[in-house]
């Protein structure tokens, strides 16, 4: 791990190809790797899984990105909301400079206004600089707690994590590798996906070790790591948008919510709202995937179509095992 970790150092943030990277294409091919069923390959790294392919741009995040005080980390394990979750940040953190009926997310897509650290501004082909980008800036990763580079920790930025119970968030991603592969989802993949996610090998995974840091991470630093979660928010989504808004230093004013700005900014970032766009239906991000993609039914309980009793029981019995004692627990319908 630590010869990967000086490779990296040797690519540094302006380049990112040639010798640097190709000393880490070597590195990396030391990793244990696991490949899902639907073709996806994880590499094994400092104790959780991640896309093989990703690799190229988490271990630079780790080593170089700098935090502002001003930062706002939107954290979420994979397809547990963080549409929605990039959606409300940015529109909260905007709204003095756009009127909601003026707001960018009418003719851009959230992925492409709140961009991934891990991915996509790191890595081969970064989509922009953080330089370029103005404070207080609202950046997102999927990476594990104790994965995050050093300055997140240290600083003073706000880290707002979102999570979804496991079963529908499970169901969400094979559906979303699917379209991502350009094949139909596959329901006879779904056993042995469950057995793999359940033993730990998914991406950013295990799911357990990564919701429990950020529990842990929020009880213990409650100005700076707000914990949410997907449920929760679907069934009282105005309280948790106040909150949220008030964690992040731009809390609604008596006036707003009299004016039912609060409302507003529910109804255009909704699902329902987003999912009917022209730029979510009809176009697509720089590597040719559609933005559709990232809205199928947004459904809390969508899981019971899928899984089998005997799936939830395994289920069950695992998160009684991961979170005991942390008084965490999941709402399944």
């Amino acid at each position: 791990m630590e010869k990967l970790k000086k490779t990296c150092q040797t690519c540094g943030d302006e380049e990112r190809m040639g010798e640097g990277e190709e000393k880490m294409e070597e590195v990396l091919k030391t990793l244990p790797m696991e490949k899902l069923p639907e073709g996806i390959h994880l590499s094994f790294y400092e104790g959780h899984w991640y896309r093989s392919t990703f690799m190229h741009g988490i271990i630079p995040f780790q080593q170089h990105f700098k935090a502002q005080d001003t930062d706002l980390i939107l954290v979420t394990f994979p397809k547990s909301g963080t549409t929605w979750l990039k959606a409300l940040a940015f529109t909260i953190a905007n709204r003095n400079n756009y009127p909601v009926s003026e707001s960018p997310l009418l003719t851009t897509n959230p992925h492409s206004l709140v961009y991934f650290l891990d991915f996509e501004i790191y890595g081969k082909s970064p989509i922009l600089k953080l330089e370029d980008l103005p404070s207080p800036r609202v950046l997102a990763t999927h990476m594990p707690h104790s994965a995050l580079p050093t300055s997140i920790k240290d600083s003073n930025c706000r880290v707002v994590y979102l999570c979804r119970n496991p079963l529908d968030m499970f169901i969400s991603y094979r559906h979303f590798v699917a379209k991502f592969s350009n094949k139909p989802f596959d329901p006879s993949l779904i056993e042995e996906s469950f057995d793999m996610f359940c033993r730990g090998v998914s991406s950013y995974g295990p799911f357990w070790d990564h919701v429990l840091e950020y529990w842990k991470a929020s009880q213990e630093r409650q100005n700076k790591v707000l914990f949410l979660k997907y449920e929760d928010m679907k069934e009282d989504p105005i309280s948790h948008l106040k909150v949220l808004a008030k964690f992040m230093g731009l809390p609604f004013s008596v006036e707003e919510e009299s004016q039912g700005v609060i409302e507003e900014v529910l109804k255009l970032c909704s699902f329902d709202n987003l999912k009917d766009l022209e730029v979510n239906t009809n176009e697509t991000n720089r590597n040719g995937h559609p933005y559709s993609m990232f809205f199928r039914k947004a459904e809390v309980g969508d899981w019971a179509n899928y899984l089998t009793p005997s799936m939830l029981e395994r289920m069950n019995k695992l998160m009684e095992e991961k979170f005991a004692g942390s008084g965490l627990n999941f709402k399944f319908s």
